[in-house]
């Protein structure tokens, strides 16, 4: 079974607010246990894991204090990371979850009668006839269904009573309280606790989402976990309830990049090997699915960074540092296997030479499997993975001019593509790669430089002619447009001539593409993507800086300087003029360090991923 990832804590960056009687108390133990300390001191703790939807169980420990100086809930807002605590000023708006203002869900040990802001939405023990009121050592039991606005405390094991008998969330009969979900719509739930009411200076609670039964040694471990494995709780989950754990947030099997689960296979869409050259046949394997593109570059050597894709063939090679078309090299990369790709016995150094050694980056799409496609103005070969938001197009030139149209495939405009020709014939110019990339910075690929140029992949130079002048053409969910040079002249649908495209858009989880600024100093930006990357590509915009690559198969901790590959050079892998690391987080990466490759003003990037945040420590 997977890793269950990070189980929610209590947050201890949740900051002090004005009110010297509602503060944030102290988060000890992991951050599991808090307390105030200080009598008449109204605290609150709020969790790091905040959910809009799905059906929760969590447990809490009465350590310290007792009736009536604890309460525990769930709070209605947003603040689940670093919080000013701007909001603590007022008591009944923030902290105090036993003067009700509508913005919490809880449980109070104590018949308070207020009903200020909605008596429906908390829920006194008082009232339970089938218990007393919990006490030192008790365990609360609490159940939260948020797609069905139900909720449910107990204690020791045993459910509360409604009025209308025991609770029973695994059937969802008899909550303890109810509450309109679309009146929640917009906000997340953090886990809260509050303690310390009037008159009491102590008041301590130990939480556990699923990490210690014990509640830190305090009591005999219980070792129950949820329906999928996770978690260790003191009393049996209710069937549907789910421990409070990253790996149980929600994301697509189809697009999981690190394939957790053992017992699933076929979700990886992305992956990076490295191997050493036999100068003879050989299989790469362990890549977890079948690719359809492959790009190949000599880590050791200086040779040209190869592509072959299931599209073209097998054996129809390109290169990215060249505007060269396309050729058969019949003894290089020969086939793509169910796990890799087998390679030649060719002497040329860029795939397979002797003791020479390689990285491959490598993408599923459709298995090769194409179909026509007529969306656009050229009917295009594609072939597309909509789960992984890649597609693969091929078409001829039709002589078409400005403002020519080709189909891509996916179900959404794509955030890049490279475009290159693929034979032999034409005007330089028009065999250059070029590269159409969404910097985020007012509409898409136009923004390259507010309105029409792009970026050769087979050249350090910065943003340059050929998009498109005269409009503001964006790519649509369906089509793509050719660049040109803003008049008649469409440079990439010349008649009879072949081209390739690769297009990507952003999937949560699994990849992102965009554009950050740098700063040109050792503290740079810190990138947000959503997952841990596996590979991270870079360019400055409007500078003649390389097209630099990092990723965690040639580097396995940190992306460091001494791993940088190029994609529009034939150089060997090096170490970058100036120091250059890029630390590859559990959320994103964090640019270092003053060389203008990484951390120059404008910088275009693309990641895929290797770790989705939600399995954040399954691997180190």
């Amino acid at each position: 079974m997977a890793s269950s990832g990070n189980f929610c804590t209590l947050n201890p960056l949740v900051a002090d607010g004005s009110n010297t009687n509602a503060r944030v108390g102290t988060i000890i133990k992991g951050n599991l246990h808090t307390y105030s300390g200080i009598t008449d001191r109204y605290g609150q703790a709020l969790g790091t894991h905040g959910v809009k939807t799905g059906k929760w169980y969590t447990e809490w420990y009465i350590s310290e204090g007792g009736y009536p100086s604890w309460l525990v809930g769930w709070y209605h807002g947003d603040q689940i990371g670093i919080y000013d605590g701007s909001g603590v000023s007022n008591v009944a708006n923030f902290c105090s979850m036993g003067y009700f203002t509508g913005t919490y869900i809880y449980l109070t040990p104590f018949g308070n009668t207020s009903t200020s802001g909605g008596a429906s939405n908390r829920q006194d023990y008082s009232t339970f006839t089938n218990q007393g009121v919990p006490t030192t050592g008790d365990v609360i039991m609490n159940c939260m269904d948020f797609d069905a606005g139900k909720g449910w405390w107990g204690i020791n094991g045993v459910w509360g009573n409604s009025g209308s008998g025991a609770g029973d969330p695994a059937n969802g009969s008899n909550p303890n309280l109810t509450w309109t979900v679309a009146d929640y719509a917009d906000h997340k739930f953090p886990i809260t606790l509050n303690w310390t009411q009037s008159g009491y200076t102590n008041g301590e609670i130990t939480f556990n989402a699923g990490q210690d039964s014990t509640f830190s040694g305090a009591i005999t471990a219980g070792g129950n976990a949820d329906g999928n494995g996770f978690g260790d709780f003191k009393y049996s989950v209710p069937s549907g309830f789910l421990a409070l754990c990253s790996a149980n947030l929600t994301i697509a099997d189809a697009i999981d990049p690190a394939q957790t689960d053992d017992d699933y296979v076929g979700g990886k869409q992305f992956n990076v090997l490295t191997y050493t050259g036999n100068g003879s046949t050989q299989s790469i394997s362990n890549l977890g699915f079948k690719p359809d593109l492959v790009w190949i570059k000599s880590r050791s050597n200086s040779n040209s960074n190869e592509l072959y894709d299931s599209s073209r063939g097998a054996t129809k090679r390109l290169r990215s540092d060249t505007n060269d078309g396309e050729d058969t090299r019949s003894s290089e990369l020969t086939g793509f296997t169910s796990d890799g790709f087998s390679l030649g016995s060719s002497t040329y150094g860029g795939t397979n030479y002797n003791s020479y050694t390689y990285v491959a980056w490598c993408w599923r799409c459709a298995g090769g499997v194409t179909s026509s496609n007529t969306n656009g103005d050229i009917t295009t070969t594609v072939q597309a993975n909509q789960d992984a938001g890649f597609s693969i197009f091929t078409y001829t030139g039709n002589g078409g001019g400005a403002g020519t149209t080709m189909g891509h495939g996916l179900s959404q405009a794509p955030d890049i593509w490279f475009l290159k020709q693929t034979s032999n014939n034409g005007e330089s110019s028009q065999k250059d790669w070029r590269v159409m990339l969404n910097t985020g910075a007012g509409g898409a690929f136009r923004s390259l430089n507010g309105g029409s140029q792009t970026l050769k992949l087979n050249s350090n130079s910065s943003k340059s002619g050929l998009y498109r002048t005269e409009g503001n053409f964006e790519p649509t969910s369906t089509v793509v447009q050719a660049p040109n040079n803003g008049n008649a002249n469409a440079f990439f649908v010349v008649n009879g001539n072949t081209y390739v495209s690769y297009c990507w858009h952003s999937v949560e989880g699994y990849s992102k593409f965009g554009s950050y600024e740098g700063n040109g100093n050792a503290d740079g930006p810190f990138i947000y993507t959503g997952f841990r990357p596996r590979l991270v590509f870079v360019k400055a915009l409007d500078a003649t800086e390389n097209w630099q690559v990092r990723d965690t198969a040639r580097s396995t901790y940190n992306a460091d300087s001494q791993v940088r590959i190029y994609w529009n050079s034939s150089s060997a892998e090096g170490s970058a003029s100036t120091a250059s690391p890029i630390d590859f987080l559990a959320n994103g990466f964090k640019v270092r360090g003053s060389n203008t490759e990484i951390n120059g003003d404008t910088m275009v990037y693309g990641a895929w991923g290797d770790v989705p945040f939600k399995y954040g420590n399954t691997f180190g």
